[in-house]
């Protein structure tokens, strides 16, 4: 396999457009306005609850700055949510380099726009098993995918993208922001991407360590099984 060597990137990075899904929407309330104040030209994409909770938040500001997810990537979301943001738009969004001409040609080829933060936290699988008579498909329910994903792919891509997994970040990410004329260091850039892997991995421990613990009788109880 042929590997893009990546030799030169910027210290600070403008945050212009960042999509924002989470399950926990503590400290969304003072954490947007305060993006918006430290940017005023930022672009919200966001899904689902994360979208309705914002343009609550933003009410007449959210016209000028809050977009779907669905209506970006010019896809529907699926029933239930099951498929969001699992999007070649948005991938090439967090993984593009901004001094890679390839990159920036498909970019310009696919109408995309470079993600510069992501702010994602996951379905609660650990606080859904630790219900006590939880089944295997309320927690197979609760496995989040498109969320790990777009962690690991903006915390890999450090180098131009901010990847933020706690709401207790919100206050530094913003203060840092509004100090730094609405960008973020390669320093803040790099530990948030040491959070977002410490906080993908846990997860994926936590699900691994149920489906160890769940014997498969109570798998086979579940469902009805078809033969054949």
């Amino acid at each position: 396999m042929t590997m893009n060597r990546v030799d030169k990137i910027d210290d600070r990075i403008g945050i212009n457009h960042v999509l924002i899904s989470v399950s926990d929407k503590s400290g969304l309330e003072a954490f947007a306005p305060r993006l918006i104040a430290a940017n005023p030209d930022v672009r919200i994409f966001s899904t689902g609850g994360t979208f309705a909770r914002l343009r609550e938040i933003l009410g007449n500001r959210a016209d000028g700055c809050l977009t779907q997810v669905s209506d970006y990537t010019g896809q529907p979301e699926t029933q239930g949510g099951l498929v969001k943001t699992l999007d070649f738009k948005i991938y090439l969004g967090l993984l593009t380099e901004t001094y890679n001409d390839a990159h920036q040609s498909d970019l310009k080829r696919t109408g995309g726009v470079p993600i510069d933060m992501v702010v994602v936290n996951l379905y609660p699988f650990e606080e859904t098993i630790a219900r006590t008579g939880v089944t295997p498909e309320q927690a197979r329910g609760n496995i989040d995918i498109g969320g790990p994903c777009m962690i690991r792919a903006s915390a890999k891509n450090f180098i131009r993208v901010a990847s933020v997994v706690d709401p207790g970040d919100y206050t530094q990410i913003t203060d840092e922001m509004a100090a730094g004329t609405g960008t973020l260091s390669l320093d803040l850039r790099f530990r948030l991407a040491r959070k977002a892997f410490s906080h993908t991995a846990a997860y994926d421990t936590a699900i691994a360590g149920y489906l160890a613990d769940t014997d498969f009788a109570a798998v086979e109880s579940e469902y009805h099984l078809r033969d054949g």
